[in-house]
């Protein structure tokens, strides 16, 4: 993707967040994706689909919205925040199952565990953001699916890896 595009698409989540009225129009690009809202360093909101459910910019648009005003771990941000915000995009690609958690390549690859009916995902810079190793990025995969920290190591346990195409408005 060219720098010109990245750049809209942030264009597309900045402005929507800010309540302003964004077009988009439908290129036929289809990704699920993650926006992520980070506010001085630290995360601020998060949400995102694995699977495209539209056109990218609207994707975009809705998701810029989820993460600023309906991630349930952050209470809505004010738009007095929004300029102390950097903005974070992963186009994802399509998440395929592993028959092997060593073929799990932390920073490379995004992790999907799926165990009793839940499910928890970590997209692939979160080895970079906190420096766990595998194992400890499994566990912390566990426990955010509401199960205890080995759970991944169940036969049971099924994982799915992507990889992601990163960037933020601090960057292009």
């Amino acid at each position: 993707m060219t720098d010109e595009r990245r750049k809209a698409l942030l264009d597309i989540a900045r402005k929507s967040i800010a309540g302003e009225d964004v077009r988009t129009e439908d290129r036929g690009e289809r990704s699920g994706a993650f926006v992520t809202l980070r506010k001085n360093g630290e995360l601020r909101g998060c949400i995102g689909y694995m699977e495209a459910i539209s056109d990218l910019e609207s994707e975009i648009k809705m998701l810029a919205r989820e993460a600023a005003f309906s991630d349930p771990r952050f209470p809505p941000l004010s738009l007095s925040e929004l300029p102390l915000c950097t903005i974070e995009i992963s186009l994802l690609t399509k998440p395929e199952r592993i028959e092997s958690i060593q073929d799990f390549m932390p920073r490379r690859d995004g992790i999907i565990l799926s165990l009793l009916g839940r499910r928890a995902v970590f997209l692939p810079q979160v080895a970079d953001e906190t420096g766990w190793t595998r194992e400890e990025m499994l566990s912390a995969l566990s426990e955010k699916a509401g199960l205890g920290p080995s759970a991944w190591k169940s036969d049971q346990a099924v994982f799915h890896t992507f990889q992601a195409e990163v960037f933020s408005d601090d960057e292009v």
